[in-house]
Parts: structure tokens; sequence; C-alpha cells
């Protein structure tokens, strides 16, 4: 089985990636069972690529039941070190249009139904989340959208929602006033299980819509969002090849996701089951 060391995970309108040479495609189990479709090992030009559709081919797994946890550990099994992410995207502000690309830098979780760390058993591990995203991965894919015909905003609050429903308009109102800036329902816990994996990790999100909160228009509608959704994709794969062409330059990228875990293992040696150990142990080698 090849190896990587980008993976790439696409969101609604992006299910592929263009143009890249296709090795081999795996889908194996891990201890988490098994991720949402088979992975697109890939090579671009001398990058290793990784591909994996979030909603699997076809968009048939909702939002609370993507299989976050086997998707990360899959990547990391492969040896993924950084992750792009792509997202469709509600804006919650005037200024970010739809067909608009944001970089957002924080998170806030409204998610109440999903499996959302791998250290849930006897090793209890404390990890730090106050910057949920790469600020060096950011930077590639910003500096790579100043060479596109695309607005790409640079930070902002993403706030993640249970989902499938969209917000009603006063909960829409109510995350504006939070300061939120946009909305979706998959960033976690995709964020935090790469941080836990020690995987730089960075979602672009692609405005598709005004979410609900704009009283003079109707609230958001799925028909509506896909004509978006046509347009965004296109541009996003133009957008992932020129960040590709600069992360073959520059990677490794520094990130501060390496060895947070091991520096933040609470539980005692004594205390840690065999059964446990071999499990995260396959995430991480040798950590426990």
């Amino acid at each position: 089985m090849k190896k990587a060391t980008v993976g790439i995970i696409g969101g609604t309108g992006v299910y592929e990636i263009e143009g890249v040479e296709i090795q081999e495609k795996v889908y194996f189990k891990t201890p988490w069972g098994y991720p949402s479709d088979e992975i697109v090992l890939a090579r671009y030009k001398n990058l290793q690529v990784a591909f994996l559709a979030r909603h699997g081919r076809g968009h048939f797994i909702p939002p609370s039941r993507i299989p976050a946890r086997a998707n990360i550990a899959s990547l990391k099994k492969l040896g993924v070190e950084e992750i792009i992410a792509f997202s469709a995207v509600g804006s919650l502000r005037e200024e970010l249009r739809p067909g608009d690309f944001v970089l957002p830098d924080q998170i806030i979780d409204r998610t109440k139904m999903r499996q959302d760390t791998f250290y849930d058993e006897d090793i209890v591990v404390h990890v730090s989340f106050g910057e949920p995203f790469s600020k060096a991965l950011a930077d590639v894919i910003y500096e790579a959208s100043q060479s596109l015909p695309v607005k790409m905003h640079r930070g902002g609050t993403l706030i993640c929602m249970e989902g499938p429903l969209f917000s009603t308009r006063a909960e829409s109102r109510l995350y504006r006033m939070w300061g939120a800036d946009i909305i979706n329902m998959t960033v976690l816990p995709e964020a935090k299980l790469a941080r836990e994996a020690e995987i730089a990790y960075q979602m672009i999100c692609m405005s598709t819509d005004y979410d609900s909160w704009r009283a003079e228009h109707g609230a958001v509608e799925a028909h509506e969002i896909l004509a978006v959704v046509k347009k965004n994709s296109e541009m996003a794969q133009r957008l992932l090849k020129a960040t590709l062409d600069l992360l073959e330059k520059k990677h490794p990228l520094s990130c501060f996701s390496k060895n947070v875990v091991r520096t933040g293992i609470i539980t005692a040696r004594e205390r840690r089951s065999r059964k446990t150990r071999k499990k995260l142990n396959w995430l991480l080698p040798g950590y426990f």
C-alpha cells in the first residue's frame, strides 16, 4: 500500500480531484471502523496525495453519521501530515457573498450526537485546541488563492451545527450575535480528531447562501445551494492545484500539531490497559 503526505477531504460538490495520476484505491478497517469510502492514492507532480470523499461518492452519508474517527485514522495510517478539507457553508455576514471562499481560524461547536475523540476509554489525553486550524497551511492556501479569480477571506469563526436541517431564523440571528461568520455541519469532529492524530488541518469554506438570518429573503433551500455548489466546485479544483503546487515547494510545514498528544497523556502507565494501548498505538505508534 502506497503512502501519502497530503490528505484531501472533499465535501459537498468536491467528490474527486482532477488532473492527478491515480495509483491505488484502498479501503481498510481501522480500530474505529471503515472510512466513508475508498481512499484514492494519487501523485500530483512530486507530491503523494490521498483523497477521501467525506460523505462518500454519491453523497450518501448524512453529517451526523460520517465516520470521522475512521476517516482521520485511515489518513494518519497512510502517512498524511497535512489535511486540506473542503466544505460548503452558509454565510452569516453580508460581506461574505455566495461564491466567496473563507479560511476560518476559529470554531464554535453546536453538535451533540457525534463521537468526537480517540481518547474516550481508559487512557486520558488532553490536547490544546485553542487554535483549531493550521496557520501554516492557511498561509499556503491563501497565497495560492491570490493567483486565481476568487474572493478569499482570511480568518473568521465557523459554527458547526448538527443538521441535517438548516437553521431557524432565530438560531441564525443568535449565531451572528455570538460573532460567528459562517456555518456548516462537518468541521467537527473532523478538526478535533486531526489535532488528536497530530495532523495539520485547514478547512476551505465555500459560501453558498446567506443561511436564514436575512428577514427580507426566504430561508435557505437545498436546491438554491446546489447551483452555487457547482460553480464553487470548479474553483475548488483550481485552488487545490495551486495549493499543491506551493506545498510541493514548502513541505514539510512547521506546525504545532506535532507531539501534542505525546505531551498530553495524563494517565499513569500502570493504569493503561493493554487493549487500549494496542488500539491507540495503531494510530500513533509507540506513544502509549
